[in-house]
């Protein structure tokens, strides 16, 4: 356990590793050679703990700075616990583009429509493909931005109102609002020196409670 946690980033998002290294546990090496399985027990805890900490923080900021709805951030983390002998857990959290209409509470209105403090004109709140109500626009629109409609890959041969949705090939003059989370990219090691601070103090809490429970079964 040298290495410590660790952020491995990617195109569409990234991967936290987290795990103590040799330092951290220095201060209990007697204790860990003595009872090997109670300082795994304790590490093991650690770091589970310490993950769960890290999906909330991680909800709550990007949240905050992108206002998205908490549910729809959480959507987009997948903890991956310690089990087994591993000495380390994952977190992974996606950055691709999400949909508008997954934000927040979705206002349909007579000129566009209203979510999360976003304003699309000229959209409008419907189930187009598939099972869900999404926010969308007619390319041809005059209120039509790229910016707001980022990943629908639009193209506009032949004129703007020929526009197709990539992603279902086939052609239809229309693209999905979304909202793009490249933003949060940059938190990302923030976020690990603040899990590694944390993960500290929780394998010290660990690690005592275990040799409480040795010194007593003494």
């Amino acid at each position: 356990m040298s290495v410590g946690s660790h952020f491995k980033p990617s195109a569409n998002g990234g991967m936290i590793s987290l795990q103590a290294n040799s330092a951290e546990l220095k201060a209990f090496q007697n204790f860990a050679a003595l009872v090997p399985k109670a300082a795994a027990n304790a590490q093991r805890r650690a770091i589970n703990k310490t993950l769960r900490w890290l999906v909330t923080y991680i909800a709550r900021a990007v949240g905050r700075q992108e206002r998205i709805a908490l549910k729809a951030v959480r959507q987009r983390l997948r903890a991956y616990p310690v089990s087994g002998g591993a000495n380390s857990g994952k977190l992974w959290f996606g950055l691709d583009s999400i949909e508008a209409s997954r934000i927040g509470s979705v206002r349909q209105g007579k000129t566009g429509v209203s979510v999360a403090g976003r304003r699309y004109a000229g959209a409008f709140h419907k189930k187009v493909y598939g099972s869900q109500a999404d926010i969308w626009i007619r390319t041809g629109s005059k209120h039509f931005d790229a910016a707001d409609y980022p990943d629908s890959d639009v193209s506009t041969a032949g004129g703007a109102s020929s526009g197709w949705i990539a992603e279902h090939g086939s052609r239809f003059p229309l693209a999905k609002a979304k909202v793009s989370l490249e933003q949060a990219r940059p938190l990302f090691e923030a976020w690990v020196r603040k899990a590694d601070e944390h993960l500290v103090h929780v394998l010290q809490q660990e690690l005592n409670f275990e040799l409480q429970k040795h010194l007593k079964g003494s």
